[in-house]
């Protein structure tokens, strides 16, 4: 009896380990993490070949600008980085001649505030309003033009053209560009508008032909000390006349 006993233990035993769902499972598939918020200057170093433009970026603190615009608001951005070799091209000592204020404006004119995909390009209206401010003619205007598949940016001191699609997820795009674009109002700005002539009131001015009417000129006073010499030699001849007469007589 005991042995029969041992043995259905036994039994139970091994059907509760090979059953599945019972003593052991396995363990749940873990989910993804969420992606981190999306970071401008960690996207450019992945790709590469935009080293001066992440320090700028950095120094100016527009870095921080745009990682609360992208985290914090559905508008989107779109930059143009310029690549290691276009700060090359620049004349030497250009970023060391710009004022904190100015460089700040330089990074900024590469910013759109809102995301522009690739094929948005051929539908989009100049000049672009950039982050930098306004678009107004001789404030940072920035127009792109298409040719084919070639997209064209001129800022009125740099053209130049988009040589790459270096990062675009629907909110942000980032295209490389092989110039810095220089902002007209920083590199090449226009003298301000002279400043119209004042304009003389009718009043005044008739004033003036009423003043200059009721004067003598010159030339009438001249004429009328001539009618009183004329006048005063013939009365003195007329005299003269009259006591010779009456001596005689």
């Amino acid at each position: 009896m005991e042995h029969s006993l041992i043995i259905l233990l036994f039994t139970v035993l091994l059907l509760l380990t090979t059953t599945p769902g019972t003593l052991s499972q396995p363990s749940p598939a873990v989910a993804p993490a969420p992606p981190g918020p999306t970071n401008v200057t960690k996207i450019l170093e992945k790709a590469g070949q935009f080293t001066v433009f992440i320090r700028l970026l950095k120094s100016t603190g527009v870095a921080n600008q745009l990682y609360g615009q992208l985290n914090n608001s559905d508008n989107g951005i779109t930059i143009f980085a310029p690549s290691d070799s276009s700060f090359t091209g620049l004349k030497a000592g250009t970023l060391n001649s710009l004022t904190d204020e100015q460089q700040v404006e330089l990074i900024q004119f590469h910013v759109i505030p809102s995301y522009v995909s690739s094929s948005n390009f051929q539908t989009i209206s100049n000049p672009l309003r950039t982050q930098a401010g306004d678009s107004a003619d001789g404030h940072f205007p920035l127009n792109v033009t298409t040719s084919g598949n070639t997209v064209n940016i001129t800022s009125g001191v740099t053209n130049t053209t988009v040589s790459g699609n270096v990062y675009s997820d629907g909110q942000l795009a980032v295209y490389q560009v092989d110039k810095v674009l220089l902002p007209q109002q920083v590199f090449d700005p226009r003298p301000p508008a002279p400043a119209p002539a004042p304009s003389v009131s009718k009043s005044k001015k008739k004033k003036d032909d009423s003043d200059s009417s009721s004067d003598d000129s010159p030339a009438d006073a001249s004429f009328a000390l001539r009618n009183v010499g004329s006048v005063c030699d013939a009365v003195s001849f007329c005299v003269m006349s009259v006591m010779l007469a009456w001596f005689y007589l």
